[in-house]
Parts: structure tokens; C-alpha cells; sequence
């Protein structure tokens, strides 16, 4: 626990507040899960990622996602080599161990699909070669949402490859005028990194002793099928609202994120405050609205909540 204590203090020495989002950064990288962050230009997104990785002393590589990127651009291609007349292998940024994906919804669909193979399967192909990646391997990508030109919508299928969808909103004022003083007087520290792979993979292993007891595994599961079958749990009010429920994925990285977010805290066993402190990440994403929920401005996470209020707690 100390560890995860000194990564926190590495990252403040650069970003004030934010808490939510490093939590769910931390929990993202414990659980081999990729992040999606969106927010308003200027909330310190990219400013975190690159703290994380800088506190981690993993590889880290940036890719700035622009509408004409190709998928060449991101994972690499044979190029023809003259002088020996024969094809090798490029490489590109996604070779690493973090990926910070700038402004993925930027990128049009070849880019997307390409990041598709990457981060479900952790492996890339070029050619007829086949590379797997080496651990481990978290995609971190912030997306704005405000622009309209120049922006693809992520398609489903690739948001369901996203363990967690962070919204990131404005810092306090107090916060804000700590952030104003430090940048004015230049008052920021060097990061150094505290952790290496080994501590990560003993983390992660203390992480799977975490106790999760069977009613607690129900009640997440129940949480999950009411988001399909929401009439069954007295929610016929929103079930206009719900194109598709949660996915099965969301059960697998729900029972995976909430014995990381009980380590962060320092407890040996998950409590319903763990699961409730978290889904809304895992699920807002993950849940397909129907037209007339965006016709009255229902958003997925007053859906989760209405979840939360309906099913009993164990």
C-alpha cells in the first residue's frame, strides 16, 4: 500500500486535486484495464497520464490523434528496404507499456479498428508477423467533448474495450488557486519514478487476495442485469431510456476493479461502498441510450443511479 501512497505523492507534485481520476488511473493500470478520460481542455488530463507514467518508470509513449492519422501511424508497417531488396518491420508508438492515446475521438474508423486488436488481444500484426506486447500494456486516452469538426464518435464496440470512462470536471477554487500560484512562480517538482514492473506484478498479486464475499459478487451481478431487464426491479420508468443494457465485460472488470479500489483504501475485503464508489466508471460508457433519453437529456450515469437506489443492498 505504501507504494501506491508514493505514486499519489509523485503525481501531486504536479497536479492539484483531480483525485477521481488518478483513483481510476491507478485502478485501470492494477487491473491491466484501458481508460478513456474526457473533459474540457485544460483539466490537467494529459498533465496526469504523463505524471503516472513518469512515477511508474515504465516506457511511456505519446500519440496525438488528429483526423488524417493513419493506422500505419500508430502500430507500424513493413517498409521496403532497397539496399537488401526486402521488407522490414517498423515499429510504431504503441510498442510500449502505457500509450497515451491524445484526443482519441479525433481519429477516423481505420485508426480505431487497428486499436481495436491492440487492446483486446495486446498483440499487433503487420505484415503476416504477429508481435505480442510486452506487460504490461494499458492504452490511457483523453477525448474533448466539446468540439464538433474534425471528431469521429468512438464506436461501441471499441468504448466496451475501455475498463473505465473517467468525466473529469473543474477543480475547486482553492485547488484552482494553488494550480495559478505553482505555474506563475515555476514551483513544480521533478517526478521520480517509486515503482518498477516487479513492485507492479506483486501489486497486482496482493490485489487478487483481496476477499470478495458471494453476496457481494451477486449483488454486482444484479447491478448488472438491471441495466437489461430494468422492469424487473420496479425500473419500468427508464426502460424507454435503455437501448442496451451493460455488457458482459462489465461484470468481469467490475469484479476486478472493485478489489483494487478496496486495496487503494487499505482494506483486506470489498464493502458495497467500493462497488458503488466505482461502477458508475465501468458502466456509464458501456450502456446504449435510446433516442428519446438524448430527446430529454437523460445521461447513462442518472441511469446507474437509479440502479443503485433500486437493488438491495447486501
Amino acid at each position: 500500500m505504501s507504494k501506491i501512497k508514493e505514486i499519489k505523492e509523485e503525481i501531486a507534485k504536479v497536479v492539484v486535486g483531480q483525485d477521481k481520476m488518478i483513483d481510476a488511473l491507478l485502478i485501470g493500470l492494477l487491473c491491466d484495464g484501458h481508460i478513456l478520460i474526457e473533459g474540457v481542455p485544460g483539466l490537467a488530463k494529459t498533465t496526469t497520464v504523463n505524471a503516472l507514467a513518469s512515477s511508474l518508470g515504465l516506457n511511456f509513449k505519446r500519440a496525438q490523434f488528429t483526423p488524417d492519422l493513419l493506422p500505419a501511424d500508430i502500430i507500424g508497417a513493413e517498409i521496403y528496404d532497397p539496399k537488401n531488396n526486402s521488407f522490414k518491420i517498423k515499429k510504431g508508438p504503441i510498442f510500449t507499456n502505457l500509450l497515451l492515446a491524445d484526443e482519441i475521438n479525433r481519429a477516423p474508423a481505420k485508426v480505431q479498428s487497428a486499436l481495436l486488436e491492440v487492446m483486446q488481444e495486446k498483440q499487433v500484426t503487420l505484415g503476416d508477423e504477429t508481435f505480442k506486447l510486452d506487460p504490461p500494456f494499458f492504452v490511457m486516452a483523453t477525448q474533448n467533448p466539446v468540439e464538433q469538426e474534425g471528431v469521429y464518435q468512438l464506436p461501441e464496440a471499441q468504448l466496451d474495450r475501455f475498463m473505465i470512462k473517467i468525466i473529469v470536471g473543474y477543480n475547486t477554487k482553492e485547488e484552482e488557486l494553488e494550480i495559478a500560484r505553482r505555474i506563475s512562480n515555476g514551483n513544480f517538482e521533478t517526478i521520480e519514478a517509486v515503482i518498477n514492473k516487479e513492485d507492479l506484478f506483486a501489486i497486482k498479486q496482493e490485489i487478487k487476495n483481496i476477499h470478495v464475499d458471494s453476496q457481494i459478487e451477486e449483488y454486482m451481478i444484479e447491478l448488472v442485469n438491471a441495466t437489461r431487464n430494468p422492469s424487473q426491479y420496479g425500473l419500468k420508468d427508464i426502460e424507454e431510456y435503455i437501448q442496451f443494457g451493460a455488457s458482459p465485460r462489465v461484470s468481469i472488470d467490475i469484479f476486478k476493479a472493485v478489489k483494487a479500489m478496496a486495496y487503494l483504501r487499505g482494506k483486506e475485503f470489498v464493502t458495497p461502498l467500493d462497488v458503488a464508489y466505482i461502477i458508475k466508471e465501468i458502466m456509464r460508457h458501456r450502456i446504449v441510450l435510446t433516442y428519446e433519453a438524448e430527446a430529454e437529456g437523460i445521461t447513462s450515469d442518472e441511469i446507474i443511479q437509479k440502479v443503485l437506489e433500486a437493488v438491495a443492498i447486501p
